[in-house]
């Protein structure tokens, strides 16, 4: 006996809520930190001109649709607590799928092609790297608040090892994003991208590295497409060991000497 109509319809409607009942609507939109400079979409990334662009200030923005897809903007600052005066820059971004596996985390797959990450270490390299970026993320949990101070709505996240993420502010809904789909497909993901050098990523590592000079306050920024190599020592580990093993070998000598002729 072939189903009613109406049978059908509530088949169909159990089947739409079971695909789309696991992305909440209390996690749709753009969510950004507390210096709003930093969003989703093409005011960070620039797909066609394979290009990040640099914010004003640091910090980090997540998107999430009703459908599963996901985007993530970071731009931060890297301390270094050897050298003080040498802090790195960086700026990170991917899109791709999430999930929600039903214990309260949210797991993030993004597209292993499309990301990118902008590293500038001005104490170490003489220019910045620009490299493609995959790095999938598990958050162990998550809420929705109204924030007592703002009276917006807040997006607290958790980290996999339970540490809070900085707080975020719901900034657009529907969220600004790039489109959902594969950006940059190619076959050699894991590899640096092939571009050529652009005058703004050099202006960047100059900007940062004034910065370091100078002492201010450290931002991120931008970088190029090629790996560079290190600046050189000052000293060269190499003709340290050979001039201690020297010294080693003329005090053995010495030693073996008889003290008396």
């Amino acid at each position: 006996m072939l189903p009613s109509i109406h049978n059908l319809a509530l088949l169909s409607l159990s089947l739409y809520s079971s695909v789309y009942a696991q992305y909440p609507d209390e996690l749709v939109g753009t969510w950004v930190s507390k210096s709003r400079s930093v969003v989703t979409g093409p005011d960070f990334y620039d797909p066609v001109a394979d290009k990040l662009i640099e914010p004003k200030h640091a910090g980090i923005a997540y998107s999430f649709t009703s459908d599963g897809f996901f985007e993530q903007s970071f731009y931060r600052s890297i301390s270094n607590p050897t050298t003080p005066n040498c802090p790195s820059a960086m700026m990170q971004w991917q899109h791709g799928y999430y999930s929600l596996p039903g214990n309260g985390s949210i797991v993030l797959e993004p597209i292993p092609s499309d990301g990118r990450q902008l590293l500038s270490t001005p104490c170490t390299y003489d220019k910045a790297v620009y490299t493609r970026f995959d790095q999938p993320i598990l958050l162990k949990s998550y809420e929705r608040v109204t924030d007592a101070f703002h009276n917006v709505p807040r997006l607290n996240l958790f980290l996999f090892d339970g540490s809070p993420e900085q707080p975020l502010y719901l900034a657009y809904n529907p969220p600004q994003m790039l489109p959902t789909q594969t950006l940059n497909p190619t076959a050699a993901a894991s590899q640096p991208t092939s571009r050529v050098k652009r005058d703004e990523d050099r202006e960047f590592h100059e900007r940062w590295t004034k910065k370091i000079v100078k002492g201010e306050n450290f931002d991120h920024g931008d970088s190029d497409g090629l790996l560079l190599k290190p600046r050189p020592m000052r000293w060269d580990p190499d003709r340290w060991w050979w001039a201690g093993f020297g010294f080693l070998a003329i005090g053995t000598v010495m030693y073996m000497l008889p003290t008396k002729l």
